[in-house]
């Protein structure tokens, strides 16, 4: 007697076919607050490019290069700093898209490197005996150029996608000062990138308001 059996129990199930494939290419943006303040602020004008390039779902490889001009104008001082500047470092995108959403909630970590002069328009020398006479003041321009500094940023923002590829951005940076040429008988009192100096601390901070757009090359 021979017995034939066929197990038919197991149930097989197939594969899920849902793929979600998310964009790569390279985001291209600008500082629009940068360039909102150099039509208000008469002491001030600048303007930033900004870029991303996504490495991995979360990881972006990020950039920024900029010129600032800054005139400083105090009892004591009055100084032109003008220069330029880049930034490179990368982003983590620590947000959780829903389906089809490619928005960022990120931090990052920049290291920056700026290339400046100042005009030193006018001073004042500051006296602790004023009894016998007027402080100290002179008017003859003087320039001091070739200086450069050094730094590291810690940034926090968010990326919305308004449409299709376009993007709106905010950050916060927190700046650390590594190194930094300093001109004689003064400090720096602005860093072009790296913004105001506070009294030798070699911490300063910035924001951006951006606007980009991704050139998608291919989806993964």
């Amino acid at each position: 007697m021979s017995v034939n059996a066929q197990n038919d129990s197991i149930i097989s199930t197939p594969n899920d076919s849902i793929k979600v494939k998310l964009k790569y290419g390279l985001r291209v943006g600008g500082d629009i607050g940068k360039l909102i303040r150099s039509f208000v602020d008469d002491e001030y004008s600048g303007f930033e490019i900004s870029a991303d390039y996504r490495l991995k779902k979360r990881l972006y490889i990020a950039g920024e290069i900029g010129i600032e001009e800054k005139n400083t104008v105090n009892e004591y001082l009055d100084i032109t700093s003008k220069g330029s500047y880049i930034k490179g470092g990368i982003d983590y995108n620590m947000y959780q898209n829903w389906l089809n959403m490619d928005n960022m909630i990120y931090s990052g970590f920049r290291i920056g490197a700026s290339s400046f002069s100042h005009d030193l328009n006018s001073f004042n020398v500051y006296s602790t005996n004023q009894y016998w006479g007027e402080q100290f003041s002179s008017v003859e321009k003087q320039e001091f150029s070739g200086l450069t500094a050094l730094w590291v940023e810690i940034i926090l923002g968010i990326k919305v996608e308004l449409f299709n590829n376009l993007y709106l951005g905010l950050n916060a940076q927190l700046k650390i000062l590594a190194s930094e040429t300093v001109p004689d008988n003064f400090e720096n009192v602005y860093i072009p990138g790296f913004n105001k100096t506070y009294d030798s601390s070699g911490i300063g901070t910035g924001y951006s308001y951006t606007l980009s757009y991704r050139i998608p090359l291919f989806k993964k």
